[in-house]
C-alpha cells in the first residue's frame, strides 16, 4: 500500500537545516513532508528531519510550496 523508501542509512548522518540536499529527500515534489510511515523512520528521527526542515523554510532555504 506504500511505497517506502530506504532513508534509514541517510540520517545516521546529522540531520542539519543547512544540508537543504538530504532535506529535499524527505520532500514530495507539492513541499510536503513525507510521513514516517513513508520514509521508514522512528519517531526521533522523524522529529529531528521535521523540524530541522521547518528551520529551512522559514530561512527560506526550502520553499513553504512549490509552485507550478
Amino acid at each position: 500500500m506504500y511505497k517506502k523508501n530506504n532513508l534509514k542509512s541517510i540520517t545516521k548522518d546529522i540531520v542539519d537545516y543547512k544540508d537543504i540536499d538530504l532535506l529535499r529527500k524527505f520532500i514530495n515534489d507539492q513541499g510536503k513532508i513525507i510521513s514516517r510511515r513513508s520514509t521508514g523512520l522512528n519517531a526521533k528521527q522523524q522529529k529531528k528531519v521535521t523540524k530541522s526542515i521547518k528551520r529551512a523554510r522559514i530561512l527560506s532555504l526550502l520553499p513553504f510550496l512549490k509552485k507550478d
